[in-house]
């Protein structure tokens, strides 16, 4: 196959030669520059849709996927509006659930916990939280038998193993001669569960939803219903099925209300991280610039020889382009393979980089889960690869034009 002349020249002006050799180095740096730009934005990206994935996942084993309640925290007549929900398209499972707040004291420890009163049966069927005991049995919790399960940073915190008794501290007091005071119950801890996020493990504890319902004086009423769907994703859609076919005074809410916040920040940053450190490509591109700048003007003599042996101006720019562009494919290829190696690997070198500064990098207390996940979406690498692909073809438009504007008469004068 015959190549034409301009890729010839063009290609032979990336390799170095001994007066040139400075050119050849700026050239190289743009190289790296580029290719380091790209792979930061891949890795970049890759864990924030590590991060938000993670995350979600972990919200939605413990939390519903859609939530039935009243705005009094009293939901009557659940039964009838369970059966409803259930009809729906997607809905897989409903289970009904108590929630309130209390402090939980052993051993002098006092926490602040969420109390979630659930039937052991139906949660587990909603939830995976039965999946995730690290001792003990969510069946564990009988009605009338006054048994709780803790997240393993609670119990941790308590200082309490399985069989302890807990005592736990209600907001609804008793008034008594000497005044209001506040309603104190025993409880067994029949269990411990982990589900790697810390919000959860260090602030719930669940109970039987019979004992949620007298320890809170609520009766036969429950504060709401949950739903478990066969897509989380349909969520909001099904929550709008439901809430038209419920009585007014009853509030339904879905997955992404309960922590709309949380995943609208990590999409406002993802947006701005993609923003800077496209700009830090475009720098590394925009070198080939004054790289380009340079070649041209060192082979003013060169251009001009081959205007005089018939090369049109389009052949020169063309020489100038396919030289930019060629590095500027080289660094980005470099920078997508770089990027990828090392967000597919990064549960790998984080460790390696927290057993060298003795120090742990990502605390859960912080970032809700203590590691470093990485999700590589082909979306993002293939806008990522064709924007500097880009960026790098307009860093060789200027030069090239310029080389392409040399007067032979001129270029030749002092030669």
């Amino acid at each position: 196959m015959k190549t034409s002349f301009e890729v010839l020249i063009g290609l032979r002006y990336l390799r170095a030669r001994r007066r040139n050799g400075f050119i050849s180095f700026i050239s190289l740096i743009s190289i790296v520059g580029i290719c380091l730009g790209v792979a930061a934005l891949i890795i970049v990206l890759s864990v924030m849709n590590g991060f938000q994935k993670e995350i979600r996942g972990r919200i939605l084993g413990v939390a519903s996927h859609v939530e039935i309640s009243s705005y009094d925290g009293r939901l009557s007549n659940w039964p009838a509006i369970a059966s409803i929900a259930a009809k729906q398209p997607h809905v897989k499972e409903t289970a009904p659930f108590v929630s309130a707040q209390g402090l939980m004291s052993y051993g002098g420890n006092v926490r602040g916990v969420m109390v979630r009163g659930v039937d052991p049966t139906q949660e587990n069927r909603v939830v995976e939280i039965g999946h995730d005991m690290v001792a003990g049995k969510l069946s564990g919790l009988k009605p009338g038998g006054f048994g709780i399960l803790l997240g393993v940073e609670l119990a941790r915190q308590l200082g309490v193993n399985v069989g302890d008794k807990v005592t736990l501290i209600t907001p609804q007091g008793n008034i008594t001669p000497a005044g209001m005071m506040p309603r104190l119950k025993q409880f067994t801890v029949v269990g411990v569960f982990k589900v790697d996020m810390y919000e959860y493990d260090a602030t719930l504890a669940m109970i039987d939803l019979h004992d949620a319902q007298v320890l809170f004086r609520m009766g036969d009423k429950v504060s709401g219903v949950r739903l478990k769907l066969d897509d989380a994703m349909q969520a909001p859609l099904v929550k709008e099925q439901v809430a038209s076919q419920l009585p007014q005074d009853t509030l339904t809410t879905d997955w992404t209300d309960t922590n709309a916040n949380y995943f609208r920040a990590v999409q406002v940053e993802k947006r701005m991280m993609f923003i800077i450190l496209t700009l830090i490509v475009a720098v590394a591109t925009f070198n080939l610039v004054s790289t380009l700048v340079m070649v041209v003007t060192d082979k003013q003599a060169d251009i001009a020889i081959l205007r005089t042996l018939g090369a049109s101006p389009a052949s020169i720019m063309k020489i100038f382009v396919i030289q930019g562009s060629v590095a500027g494919v080289a660094g980005t290829l470099a920078g997508v393979g770089f990027g990828l190696l090392i967000a597919s690997n990064l549960n790998v070198i984080v460790p390696v980089i927290e057993k060298i500064v003795g120090t742990k990098l990502i605390p859960s207390q912080v970032y809700l889960i203590d590691y470093l996940p990485s999700d590589i979406q082909s979306g993002d690498v293939t806008a990522i690869t064709l924007i500097s692909l880009v960026l790098a073809l307009l860093a060789t438009l200027y030069p090239s034009w310029r080389a392409a504007r040399t007067q032979p008469a001129e270029a030749l004068r002092y030669e």
